[in-house]
Order: C-alpha cells, then structure tokens, then sequence
C-alpha cells in the first residue's frame, strides 16, 4: 500500500490542484511561492483532524469575495452554500492488504486498485451560520451609523461574513469524511448525480479514525538545531533554585575526590551504556556517506558535573579524531567543533531513524494500531550542506530507510527544495513541479506538473535533457521565467545587458541556459509542459545554401539536416569554381546575413520558433511569428528574437546592416563605442577604422569575428571590464527584453515605474496583438 496522489481544492493557493506520489520518494519544486508549503500545511491540518487548526486564510483568496457576498439583511434560502476546502486522498492497494481498507470500499462489486477518501472543511450548517452572522450584523448596525470626532467611519466587528467568520470559524464549520468511487470521478465514466457516501461521526469508526489507521505523516523541517536547550525559558521551579544554591556552595568544595570519583564512574558506565544503545544508529548513519573520507566517527559521551547535579543532566556528541588503544584515550572534540553540514547530515538521519523507529515499533498486543502507510516530510534538507553533500542525502536517503519493508508496510518520502544539486540527483521520475497561475492578486493559484509523465512521453530528448541539467545544475525549475541564449558570451553578458536595458527584470528570479543554437528546441517540451515563460535569445548564423537535397533536409528538420548544422561552421575556405572559372564558397561555410540565397545553420529557428530557413524570410518574419501562447491545452509564453537589420551610421555614411552573430550585432549598434582605443579589448577595435568608409569597416568586423582567431569569450569579458556604459543594448536583445518585461510579475514599485513608461513601439505593438490572439 502507498498513498497514490491527493487532490486540493480551495486551501490557500490549491484552487483546484492534484499531486502524485511516487511509491518512494517525491520531490517538490517550484519557484518561491508556488504552493508547496501550501500543500505540506494542507496534509497536516487533514490528517491531524483538528478542525480547530483552521484559519479563514486558509481558503483559496478567490473564495473570500464570495464570503464578502453574503448580505447582512434577508431572507435565508435553505440551499445556501459555503465555499468549503477539501482533501481528496487515494490510497493504491494490493489484494493481499484489501482487508485494512475494507471500510473505504465504495460498493461490494468494487474491482480496481484505488481508494479515496474525502476530507471536506465545510459548514456545519450553512443555513444556520448565515443566520448567526445576521443576527450578529444586526445587533450592531447602529454602532456602524456613528462617526468618530475624526470623521471616520466605525465599523464593528463582524463587517462582513468573511470577517465574522475569523472568530466563529471553529464553531461553524467541521470536518466531513466521504468515501470516493473512482469509476464515479472518471470522465467517461461520471454520474452527474453522484454523491460520495459519507462517513458518519458517530459510527463505530470515524473518518478521522479510518485515515489515521492508515496513514501516519511526520515532518522534518527547515529549522534545525542540534542543542535544542531552550535557553530563553524563563519558567523557575524548586529543583532550579536549589540547583543554583547547590552551585555556589559546591565551589567551595572543589576537592571532594570522593564525589569525583563516582562521578567520574558515572561517566564511564554510561558512556558504554550510550555505545550499547546508539550501535545500530551510528551503523546505519554510514549509509548516508557518514563519516567517509577523513571525517571523524561519532560517540556519545555522559558529562557529568558536580555543579549541574541539581540541574539538568546532558549527554553529549563527540568527534573521534582517531580509534582509542588499550594504552591510549581516543582524541575527540565537542559537537560545537564539528562543520554545520556534517552536524545537519547527522541530525537528519538521527532524526529519520528515529521517527522510523517510533512508527515501525509497537507494543506487545498493538500490532494491529500501526500504520501500514509512513509519510515522512523533509523540508529543504540543503541547509548547511555543500552540493555533494547535498547529493549524498538524496543518494543515500533510501538506503537508510528502506521505502518497503519485508513485511508490507510502506514509507513514502517528500521532499522540498530549492536545490539543484538534490533535484537532479534522481531525475525527473520524482519531480513535482508546482507552477504559479499567470493571474495576480485573488485569482492567482498553482498547478502541480508530474514531471514522471514528461518522462515517459518523450523519449528522445529526455535523456539528453537529465544529462544536460545535471552537469549543469541549472534552476530552471526555481525561476519565474527562462532565457535560453546561444552560447557562453550571451552568458556572460546578459545579466550586464539586463542591468543596463531592463532593469526591471532585476526584481524577477531569471533562469539563463547556455543551450546552443542547435540544442536549444530540445528544450521546447519540457517548456511547454511546465508552461514556463521562455525567452530565447540566438544568432542568425547565415551560412551558403547547400545543395537542393541538403536544403530539402534542412527545411524538413530532420536528423541530416541537425548534423549538416552542426558542421556548418567549421570551414570558411572557398569551395571550388563555378563553371566560368571563377571560386564560388563552399555549400553552408559562414556568410554575410545579406548573401543572396543565405540559409540559417541554427536549428532552433529551423524546427522552433519561427519554423524558417532562409535568412530573408527570417528577416521579414512579423512579431507574431516570432512568439507562441498558452492555449486551453498547455504551452508557454515563448519569443524567440535574433539578429534583425539596423541603421548604422559611421561619419557621413548610413547603411542598413544586417548581423549574423551577437558581437557582429553589437559592433554595428556601437561602432564610436568599439573603435575607442581605450575598448581595444572587446577585441572590434580598427587602427584604421576613421579612414574607413562604413561599409568597409562592416566587412572588417564580420570577417574578423567568424575568423579562428576571434576570442568570444575575450570580447564578453573585456565588455564587462569597461568602466564605460555608454553602449547601447543590441535591438534584438532589447526587444526581448522588453517583451519578457510584460510578461513576468513585478513588484507593485516597478509596475508604477511601467506605467509612466513611454508607449512601446510597433514591434512590441505588434507582439502584445499577436499574444491576444
């Protein structure tokens, strides 16, 4: 038995959400405020059955005009209806454990492998609470008519039903239990007139008795600590006050060798006795990773003092620093001596075994009260920890813990985390992503993506995507949105770019992969499947036309035509002569993006966005073509932009110039900026250049950068050496920007700042139309 998914509706952002669990360890991720301590809370507060636990903030936000709704004054319809939070849990079960379960079976012709049970947060009586709120509106309606010296208004409590049910919520409202059928909720097979059948409280067993006989959950949260004295308590009781008078008398009595020496006995026998018990414990703590390399073993050491022998005795954890000999004390050091990730490691796995331990063991005769179902919470276990150790945990976690034991019981793990590291350890099979709804303010909401389903429908790139991430330990399932750019220059220079034409964007959590003009619609699925807002910034990459059948291949997309690409831009030599004698350049070598007949060798733009080949019409492409929106299906918010034509003017002479490459782009926009001699190391600087004409100098900047002996990397790093600023961002670039700008949330400052902003031009015009449609 494990517990298979659990479905929300209406508890805090979980309008209306369904997670899946894996049978052994599930991962929660998603960008800061997408709802996965919203769905750990929600597991709580069901399970433990304390209806006493819940808050009116606790309702999805939508849900609180409807309470505001209820009019204080006439008459009451027997059929109001409460907004009411709900648990849906499903719990897959085996035949041989068909007998635990026997209480939630819908009907005694029941075949499948799933069985649910509705926990429901509703109003006891919806009928009789509106009644109780009127008759408490009316009683002070008159105080509401009278104003205060200062003019203002006063409004009593309860102002509106939302208001009064911030007191009387535990008096209204209850917990219900129902037993779900599974061929009832699905599609094609749902009765509209369907009703689970409810669990009544005064059966023999409960709802809240049946759930909790199958199911026990325990949290391991963020904030751990290793002393756990509680230093500030300032309780006082007899034993402390005769503790301190023991203290100052005992000074005085430093050479009692008496008392020393048993309690130096003392300390001996139970140093032992904690070796005896932590055995298993310190054994099993080695399958995390713990103590490995040149990393001390554990002892628990009895510290005995005569000063605290009225107080609280404590044991402490010490550090072996080497083994103990027959002639010689093992070195050890205090806990405090110890690294914060090794000290968070340990406490971890001490914490897991025990909690394991108080499920798994019971009481001769109680047998029968223990969970088959362990459901162990881990929040952010990356505290403290450096990447491998963070990876360790994850590595190991199920090894410390078996997830099915050899007697059927079952434990599930989850686990919340902003890491990387832990994230990409296990792949996506685990990985639960919880996206935030694009509305703002009530409305917004989170859906839960199984990325296991990502998995198993996309084979081809689903290898290569988990190789990709891991190496890189990429946050693209941490960001508000995406930026998939060319290659290690826009790398290095976008976030610069950004802080110089979008400042705005600073207040959004942004995810910038390195993916390669030839890689980058390998990430199209998996952007589409999570529905995250994607900007995708790359290069023309103009290169000859190859032959008719090599050009049919790259117009198809298919596999020829992705290695064709990839060697597309190895040779610049000329290719031969034509039938006159003269050379003609070699089918897909490098060329200028305003070669008659020139071809793009970037894939992206092939076989994604937008889905074109040659230079001309990728250059006449509208905006529109250029982007793609969510629709009722799925997808994502996607732009990608690349090198358009631009108006470059060098002393008396304007040409339109087109660009093939990011430093092509730049040097055009930028030509008094580049030719400074102070800026020669961006690596686009001529000697020559103010005797050049414009269209001379374009040449010598594009024959420079595809040349072998261009540095990329230099021209990145020299641009973020310059103390000078006064370049411009390249337009492509900052159309992309701009556009992202709409399309990520943004402090309410920022939004301000947006709407004294100019109105946006016809490209920007032009995508907003094309994003409605």
């Amino acid at each position: 038995m494990y517990v298979h998914s659990l479905a929300f509706k209406n508890f805090r952002r979980l309008k209306d959400a369904r997670v899946d669990f894996a049978d052994d360890l599930t991962i929660f991720v998603g960008a800061n405020n997408s709802g996965k301590t919203s769905a750990t809370h929600a597991i709580e507060l069901f399970l433990s059955g304390g209806k006493d636990k819940f808050t009116v903030h606790d309702f999805y936000a939508g849900c609180w005009a409807d309470f505001e709704n209820f009019p204080a004054e006439g008459a009451i319809d027997a059929k109001v209806e409460f907004p009411a939070i709900s648990l849906d849990a499903w719990i897959s079960v085996d035949a041989d454990n068909l007998y635990r379960v026997v209480e939630l079976l819908p009907r005694a012709a029941w075949e499948g492998s799933l069985v649910g049970l509705r926990i429901e947060f509703a109003a006891k009586d919806a009928a009789q609470t509106l009644a109780n709120f009127r008759a408490k509106a009316t009683k002070v309606a008159k105080f509401a008519k009278t104003k205060e010296k200062d003019g203002q208004d006063y409004k009593p409590w309860p102002r509106n039903m939302r208001d009064y049910l911030s007191r009387e919520l535990k008096n209204e409202y209850s917990l219900r239990y129902f037993i779900l059928d599974e061929a009832q909720l699905k599609e094609e097979t749902a009765d509209a007139a369907y009703t689970p059948k409810e669990i009544i409280g005064d059966a023999e067993r409960s709802g809240h008795t049946v759930i909790n006989s199958l199911i026990k959950v325990d949290f391991l949260s963020a904030q751990r600590h290793l002393s756990d004295g509680n230093a500030q308590a300032r309780t006082e009781d007899l034993s402390k006050r005769l503790s301190r008078v023991y203290t100052r008398n005992q000074k005085q009595r430093e050479d009692d060798h008496n008392a020393l020496r048993a309690l130096a006995l003392s300390e001996d026998q139970l140093t032992n006795h904690f070796a005896e018990v932590f055995s298993d414990t310190f054994k099993s703590l080695r399958k995390l990773g713990y103590p490995g390399l040149a990393n001390p073993t554990l002892e628990i050491r009895a510290a005995l003092k005569l000063e605290r022998l009225m107080g609280d005795q404590q044991a402490k954890v010490h550090y072996l620093l080497e083994e103990a000999t027959a002639e010689v004390e093992a070195l050890a050091l205090p806990d405090s001596y110890n690294g914060l990730g090794f000290k968070n490691l340990i406490y971890m796995g001490v914490e897991l075994l025990d909690i394991h331990s108080a499920w798994s063991s019971t009481e001769e005769g109680e047998e029968d009260k223990r969970q088959p179902i362990h459901l162990i919470f881990i929040e952010e276990p990356e505290a403290h920890m450096h990447a491998q150790l963070q990876q360790a945990f994850v590595r190991k976690l199920t090894d410390l813990i078996s997830p099915t034991g050899d007697d059927g019981y079952a434990t599930q793990f989850v686990i919340t985390t902003h890491s990387p590291h832990i994230l990409y350890e296990r792949g996506f099979q685990p990985i639960r992503y919880f996206r935030r709804s694009p509305e703002t303010g009530a409305k917004q909401s989170s859906a839960v993506f199984n990325l296991s389903v990502f998995y198993d429908q996309n084979e081809p790139d689903r290898d290569f995507l988990q190789r990709y991430m891991k190496l890189t330990h990429c946050d693209l399932f941490f960001a508000d949105a995406a930026i998939l750019v060319e290659g290690n220059v826009e790398r290095l220079v976008l976030p610069l770019m950004i802080t110089q034409g979008a400042k705005k964007l600073s207040a959004a959590y942004l995810s910038i992969l390195e993916v390669g003009g030839a890689f980058a619609y390998r990430f199209r699925k998996l952007i589409e499947f999570l529905g995250l807002t994607t900007l995708i910034v790359t290069d023309l990459d103009s290169v000859h036309p190859a032959s008719p059948k090599k050009q049919e291949e790259a117009v198809a997309g298919d596999g020829a035509a992705a290695e064709a690409a990839e060697d597309a831009e190895e040779e610049d030599e000329d290719g031969g002569q034509d039938a006159e004698g003269e050379k003609k350049p070699k089918p897909r070598s490098k060329c200028p993006a305003d070669t008659p007949g020139a071809i793009t060798a970037n894939q992206t733009l092939i076989q994604w966005l937008p889905g074109r080949s040659l230079i001309d019409d990728l250059l006449v492409a509208s905006p529109g073509d250029r982007l793609r929106s969510p629709t009722v299906d799925g997808g994502a918010h996607v732009m990608v932009t690349y090198q358009c034509p631009v108006n470059a003017t060098w002393g008396a002479d304007t040409l339109e110039l087109k660009s093939r490459t990011l430093e092509e782009a730049f040097a055009y926009e930028n030509l008094a900026w580049c030719q400074k001699g102070e800026h020669r190391e961006v690596g686009l600087f001529w000697a020559k250049s103010p005797t050049m004409s414009l269209e001379d100098l374009a040449a010598k900047i594009h024959k420079r950068v595809k040349g072998e002996n261009f540095k990329k990397t230099n021209f990145a790093l020299g641009l973020l050496a310059s103390s000078d600023v006064s370049w411009v961002v390249p337009t492509y670039i900052q159309k992309g920007l701009d556009w992202l700008t709409t399309h990520v949330a943004l402090t309410d400052e920022t939004n301000e700042s947006a709407a004294a902003k100019p109105e946006p031009d016809s490209d920007a015009a032009l995508n907003a139309d094309e994003a409605a449609k």
